[in-house]
């Protein structure tokens, strides 16, 4: 099979390896849609993510596909379903993923492309939004750096679960005005004057009791600006930096709960659970068409390297998606 191999910074190739198998807790999938992340352009620069990286790493977040073949211990998708899938290595003509990554595709309806854009961001957002944030009917929700593909789902998941007030922020004029298109019922520039006095009068001088942040490093003080008394901030994601001043006496006044996610240091048993509610808690949603994400461009699997290009210059409003020869075979 053909597969998008990192061979060293900033390299990769396209190298024909071995057909993975299963293994009891796995499923093995023939790829039809990939969809790129920024992690996969950090493990292009040299970049460890989790314990992958490297030359000769496969790279790839998520993808759709059909089942080929289950281990003994997979029970809840069979060969020949159409399914979504995240993990590691799924920028290949097959790829292997564990039992807890493999989802069903909602509906006959999606196509192989916009369920690779799905498996992600629905993992990160439920776990962030609901799981850790708590939002919910009565909650007003914040979501800092909206525009990306977590961040739009950010908006949905909130909506769909009652938030009283959904807001986004993007500093990007051209995206900041998309937001109301995926869930946001306003949009914010938090780097405009007047920052405070729009959340106070958006709130009713509260501030937001949920707070889901994929930007960090200086947006932290903005974030602690925004929080309401009790209000819990999920850090997503650092994309404007790692480390930044911390107001403490501002955190300790408000009682907020701060709380970091991510998935690299996240056991099986937890990425399993967390699958079974998005199964569970966002199907329904799925099946009615009530979450999804723009693909703002799509190529073939031999045009990657545009794929990372266009990735790289941060032009994209949504997913960038590659799609590979159905006829593939093994």
């Amino acid at each position: 099979m053909k597969a998008i191999v990192v061979t060293g910074k900033g390299g990769f190739a396209f190298q024909d390896l071995d057909v993975p198998q299963p293994r009891d807790s796995e499923v093995l999938v023939r790829v039809k849609a990939c969809a790129l992340n920024r992690a996969d352009l950090n493990m292009l620069d040299g970049e460890m993510y989790g314990s992958r990286g490297g030359p000769g790493t496969v790279i790839g977040m998520e993808w759709a596909g059909d089942v080929v073949a289950v281990g003994r211990e997979v029970k809840h998708v069979a060969p020949g379903q159409r399914v979504m899938g995240s993990g590691a290595a799924g920028f290949a003509e097959y790829a292997v993923a564990d039992l807890g990554r493999v989802n069903p595709i909602a509906s006959d309806a999606m196509g192989y492309e916009e369920a690779s854009t799905l498996p992600i961001a629905l993992q990160t957002m439920h776990n962030a939004v609901i799981t850790q944030g708590g939002a919910g009917p009565g909650k007003s929700v914040l979501v800092q750096g909206a525009s990306s593909g977590v961040g739009l789902m950010a908006l949905q998941i909130a909506k769909a679960f009652g938030a009283t007030l959904v807001a986004g922020t993007s500093t990007n004029t051209e995206r900041r005005g998309r937001l109301t298109e995926f869930g946001a019922d306003v949009a914010l520039n938090p780097l405009a004057r007047g920052w405070n006095d729009s959340v106070r009068d958006l709130t009713g001088g509260r501030g937001f009791d949920v707070i889901i942040d994929l930007l960090s490093g200086p947006y932290m003080a903005h974030n602690l600006e925004a929080a309401a008394v009790c209000a819990r901030i999920v850090n997503v994601g650092r994309l404007a930096g790692r480390s930044a001043d911390f107001d403490f006496e501002t955190h300790a006044l408000k009682r907020v709960e701060y709380i970091g996610v991510t998935f690299r240091t996240r056991t099986v048993e937890e990425v399993r659970e967390i699958n079974r509610l998005v199964r569970e808690e966002l199907g329904p949603h799925l099946q009615r068409g009530a979450l999804s994400l723009p693909i703002d461009h799509q190529y073939r699997f031999e045009e990657a390297a545009e794929a990372f290009a266009r990735m790289r210059a941060n032009r994209h409003f949504g997913k960038i998606v590659l799609t590979l020869n159905q006829e593939t075979n093994p």
